[in-house]
């Protein structure tokens, strides 16, 4: 008579191999993922803009063929609307889209919404949500933007 069963001292002849199908389908889940993100986010088609302390950005893009336009997003997701003497606090993107349409109609903007630039300034401390609805929902109207990136270095 032994102790230990017979079964238990023969060793198991399967591998069980659920363990590495739920892996394998996490691995696909995870890249799958990041195609989608990266077709989303790096194929958008945004440049970004240098600023230093010795131009302006309306100085670095302005054309005869391009209007420039600069959008702010505060550290508290609010949108402005900034001129050269003053920033108008913007209620959502859609009031922004109906100031640049309003804009267009009374031959402040070009007509084409290809030729006005947008330039987005974002606050370092800025969620990305906000930030991410106005550069798609803009991109979805026709217009050019370029978030600006103003160094902290001193030149």
């Amino acid at each position: 008579m032994n102790l230990v069963p017979e079964e238990e001292l023969h060793g198991k002849s399967s591998l069980n191999l659920a363990p590495m199908v739920d892996f394998l389908f996490l691995i696909v889940a995870v890249f799958a993922t990041l195609a989608v993100t990266r077709a989303t986010l790096f194929d958008s088609d945004i440049n970004l803009v240098k600023v230093t302390a010795l131009d302006t950005p309306s100085e670095t893009l302005a054309t005869d063929d391009f209007s420039i336009v600069n959008l702010a997003v505060t550290a508290t997701g609010q949108y402005k609307w900034v001129t050269e003497f003053n920033e108008y606090l913007m209620e959502n993107i859609s009031s922004i889209q109906q100031e640049l349409t309003k804009q267009q109609q009374l031959g402040l903007l070009p007509s084409e919404q290809e030729k006005t630039k947008i330039l987005l300034h974002v606050d370092k401390k800025a969620e990305w949500e906000p930030v991410v609805q106005l550069i798609f929902a803009l991109k979805k109207s026709g217009f050019q933007i370029s978030p600006v990136y103003e160094s902290d270095e001193a030149v």
